[in-house]
């Protein structure tokens, strides 16, 4: 056996008698079966001092260093990161029909899809203190020293686009997403670390009728899917219905996204802690308890005796609702005071998609932003979008029984019944492609009876066989799957 000879070598102690083994080593040849309990790693004789030194520590001068190596091969956890998903096939068509539904209700409404780096500024996500968003951002600095995030949301990212794009884009602009965002927040059902959402904005449009049309769509959605309104509804109001009762109590405006923040947080925290948050935020008793009352009011009839009839904000709730009798959806959506949103940015109506059943979180949501490219450096122009997630619908769907049956679906198999006949089956799918045909091709040598339950599991129209004695005249045999019925067919008649 070949003997290790030069010295410049890494020994990995695993063994309190690893030393004295090391010390023999050097006055007997080293066999290459030797003891696991060390290891050696021959380094070249050209290596340098500070790669000799890196071995010695276990440093490395690269800024990513390789895990150490062991004696078996470590298995990995087969499961993804927690709070994300694989999308296996069957997963991944119903991902496929959800977002096909998606862009297919936008381009009925005129909208034009763009899109984003998943990858952005940290900067464009960091706009307000207390704004949960700010606690869950997957977020690092590079290798150039920038701080980055992965993407929590959409609509950032379309506020710095808008900007960009500055004169060279005329209004209003009418732009979808389907984008995949990123928050490490706790997971319940419908809310993951991860998700996709659907996002449709307009800007350039200062009128309500902008609502109306945006919240249109999405029950366009709902419709298409098998969603009624027994099933979902829409709550609807206003931040200036806050705004209001704030400004009777001269609370001052850098305040307002701050209670907002606070109040979006109704029903998931305890209402002491409500209180003892709008405290902190220096509101008198007298100011929480009259914004708590508010809050509870269920109707713009009700909210006009509280406020008067001279609230403008009144006049805009009541242009949305007559909006949604002349669109049809007036049994979709309701007034509530306590819907406010909670993101900064929002400066007018808000709207909120919820499970009447109240099983799940929100399904949807959105309102107008008409301050928020001021936020960047920019002017102002009146927006309004919503963001639509893909997991709460999900389980919706699951829970109405509405979920698609989904299977594979191919219009062709092909298969050879022998080896020397792969070529001409190749051929025959080529053929078949280019005239528009989805082919499976059998790439290995299968007898039939495994064709014909390939054919099925992919649910094939039909299964096309390359048989010599057909194809020595210039045939293939036909079995349509549905019918059972067989034929010859000449290859340039195949269709």
């Amino acid at each position: 056996m070949r003997a290790i000879t030069n010295c410049s070598f890494l020994i990995h102690y695993r063994h309190p008698s690893a030393a004295a083994a090391f010390l023999r080593s050097l006055r007997h040849p080293l066999p290459l079966d030797a003891p696991s309990f060390f290891k050696v790693k021959a380094l070249s004789t050209s290596a340098s001092y500070s790669e000799l030194d890196n071995a010695r520590t276990g440093r490395s001068s690269s800024l990513t260093s390789h895990p150490p190596s062991s004696d078996f091969t470590q298995k990995i956890d087969v499961n993804p990161p927690k709070g994300t998903r694989d999308f296996p096939p069957e997963e991944m068509r119903m991902r496929t029909w959800l977002f096909q539904n998606f862009r297919e209700v936008s381009q009925l409404f005129g909208f034009e899809e763009v899109d984003f780096p998943v990858l952005e500024s940290e900067a464009l996500f960091v706009r307000k203190a207390g704004e949960e968003i700010k606690d869950q951002l997957y977020c690092f600095e590079d290798r150039g020293n920038r701080r980055v995030a992965l993407r929590p949301e959409l609509t950032p990212s379309l506020a710095r686009l808008v900007l960009q794009k500055g004169k060279s884009v005329s209004l209003p602009l009418k732009w979808f997403a389907i984008g995949q965002c990123w928050r490490y927040e706790r997971m319940t059902r419908g809310r993951r670390r991860e998700h996709y959402q659907w996002n449709m904005d307009i800007i350039g449009v200062p009128n309500v009728t902008a609502e109306a049309e945006l919240i249109s769509s999405i029950v366009t959605f709902f419709k298409r899917i098998g969603i009624t309104a027994s099933d979902v509804g829409f709550k609807v109001s206003s931040r200036k219905v806050l705004q209001e009762v704030l400004q009777r109590y001269s609370v001052p405006d850098s305040l307002f996204g701050r209670v907002c923040v606070t109040i979006d947080k109704l029903e998931k925290i305890p209402i002491d802690d409500i209180k003892n948050e709008l405290r902190a935020a220096e509101l008198s008793e007298q100011a929480v308890e009259e914004l708590l009352q508010i809050l509870t009011v269920k109707s713009l009839e009700e909210l006009e005796e509280k406020l008067g009839t001279s609230f403008d904000t009144l006049t805009e709730l009541k242009q949305l609702f007559s909006l949604a009798e002349k669109y049809g959806y007036s049994e979709w959506i309701q007034f509530d005071a306590s819907i406010v949103r909670g993101l900064a940015y929002y400066t007018g109506i808000v709207f909120e998609g919820f499970d009447r059943e109240g099983k799940l979180r929100a399904i949807c949501g959105g309102g107008r932003y008409d301050r928020l490219l001021s936020t960047f450096g920019g002017e102002d122009v009146p927006a309004c979008g919503f963001g639509f997630g893909d997991a709460v619908i999900i389980e919706l769907l699951k829970d109405r029984g509405l979920l698609p049956e989904l299977s594979p679906q191919v219009q062709n198999v092909v298969c050879s019944l022998g080896q020397d006949l792969q070529g001409a089956a190749s051929l025959v799918a080529a053929r078949l492609r280019e005239k528009g045909q989805t082919v499976d091709l059998v790439l290995e040598n299968k007898p039939l009876k495994w064709a014909f339950k390939r054919a099925a599991r992919v649910n094939a129209q039909r299964l096309i066989i390359v048989g010599s004695s057909e194809w020595e005249k210039g045939m293939v045999g036909v079995k349509v799957l549905s019918s059972g019925e067989q034929y010859e067919i000449r290859i340039d008649e195949l269709e």
